[in-house]
C-alpha cells in the first residue's frame, strides 16, 4: 500500500490472509562482522545478513515475515559500498518472502571514521494466534539441528582478535577452506531459515525452534524451553564446519569457550515431537538436517537447561 517518499509504510494485514493474527517484531544489526566487510572490501552479504539475524528470529515464534526496514549509518557516503549493501538487504528479503518497505540512511560527519558504516534492520511478521511457537513442549521430543554456513553474525570480534593472532591479511589464502581467501570464507552470510522452519510448522511437524546466535546452543536453546526440561545435546551428531576448528586451533580457545560464542555448525534447532516425520520433510524438501539430541525431564519448577553427553570436537 502506498508509494514511495511517504513518511511511513503501510502494509495491509487483511490482504495478507491472517483471520486472528499476532504481530511479531525483531531488530538486530550484524555486529563486528562489519568491521571484516570494511577492512577487506566484501559488502554484498552483509545486507543478507541482517535480513537474515531479524527473520530468523520471527520464524521460531511460528511468525511469517511480512516485510523489513534498515538504517544505513555512516560518516560521509560511499554510493558503491551502500548499492552493494541494500542490494544484499534486497536479496535476503526476496528469499525470505517479505517485503522491503523503506529505511533510513544516515549521513552524520564526525560519527563515524572514514568508510566506516553501521547497519540495524528491523522485521514485523505475523502469526495466526493459535499457531504461535514454542507450543506443547515436552520431554521425550526430539532435537534436530540445521546446518550453519558458517560463523554467521555473531562472535566477530573474537573472529578479529583470532585472525590478528594468526598473522594473515584478510586476502590471504584460507587456510580451511580452499579457493577462497580468508575475508570470502569469513564473510558466508547468515542462512536464511524461513522456507524450512515455516513448512514444518504448517505441517504440525515442530513444537518449537532457536535461533542459535550469540551464547551458542547453551545461551539459545533453554530460552524456547518450559522449566523443569532439559536439552540433552551430542555434541558429535553433527560436522563441526573447519572453520571452528581453526579458530579454536589458533585462538587457542577452549570447547567450553567455543560453545559460548559461537554457532558451531548448528545455526537452527528445531524441537519435533516426531523427528522421523520432521526429518523425512526436511530431506525431502533438500534440506540437511541431523537429529542432535532430545529433551528429558529435569527438576520440576528448575530453570530449563542444556548438557551436553559428547562434547564437539574442535581438533578435525
Amino acid at each position: 500500500m502506498g508509494g514511495l517518499g511517504g513518511f511511513g509504510a503501510l502494509f495491509d494485514l487483511k490482504a495478507a490472509g491472517f483471520t486472528d493474527p499476532v504481530l511479531v517484531s525483531c531488530t538486530d544489526g550484524v555486529g563486528t562482522k562489519l568491521m571484516v566487510a570494511i577492512e577487506s572490501g566484501l559488502h554484498e552479504t552483509v545486507g543478507i545478513d541482517l535480513v537474515a539475524m531479524c527473520v530468523n528470529d520471527l520464524v521460531v515464534q511460528g511468525a511469517e515475515p511480512l516485510f523489513f526496514l534498515d538504517y544505513f549509518a555512516t560518516g560521509r557516503l560511499a554510493v558503491e559500498d551502500a548499492a552493494k549493501v541494500v542490494r544484499g538487504i534486497a536479496q535476503g528479503c526476496r528469499e525470505s518472502g517479505c517485503a522491503l518497505v523503506g529505511g533510513e540512511t544516515a549521513e552524520m560527519p564526525g560519527m563515524y571514521g572514514p568508510g566506516h558504516y553501521d547497519l540495524a534492520g528491523f522485521s514485523v511478521g505475523a502469526a495466526e494466534r493459535a499457531a504461535l511457537l514454542p507450543a506443547d513442549i515436552a520431554a521425550g521430543d526430539t532435537l534436530i539441528g540445521l546446518p550453519a554456513s558458517g560463523v554467521h553474525s555473531n562472535g566477530f570480534s573474537l573472529v578479529r582478535a583470532i585472525v590478528a593472532r594468526s598473522g594473515l591479511a584478510w586476502d590471504a589464502p584460507c587456510p580451511f577452506a580452499p579457493g577462497q581467501t580468508l575475508a570470502q570464507a569469513l564473510m558466508a552470510p547468515t542462512r536464511l531459515y524461513v522456507k524450512a522452519v515455516l513448512d514444518l510448522h504448517r505441517q504440525g511437524l515442530i513444537q518449537g525452534a532457536a535461533h542459535i546466535t550469540g551464547g551458542g546452543l547453551p545461551g539459545n536453546l533453554p530460552r524456547v524451553l518450559p522449566a523443569g526440561l532439559t536439552a540433552l545435546i551430542d555434541g558429535g551428531a553433527w560436522p563441526i564446519p573447519p572453520v571452528f576448528g581453526w579458530l579454536a586451533r589458533t585462538g587457542q580457545v577452549d570447547p567450553d569457550e567455543m560453545l559460548k560464542v559461537f554457532n558451531c555448525g548448528v545455526g537452527m534447532v528445531l524441537i519435533a515431537r516426531d523427528g522421523d516425520a520432521a526429518l523425512q520433510s526436511l530431506r525431502a524438501a533438500g534440506q540437511d538436517a541431523f537429529v542432535i539430541g532430545r529433551l528429558e525431564e529435569g527438576t520440576p519448577g528448575a530453570a530449563a537447561g542444556l548438557r551436553f553427553t559428547t562434547r564437539p570436537d574442535f581438533t578435525g
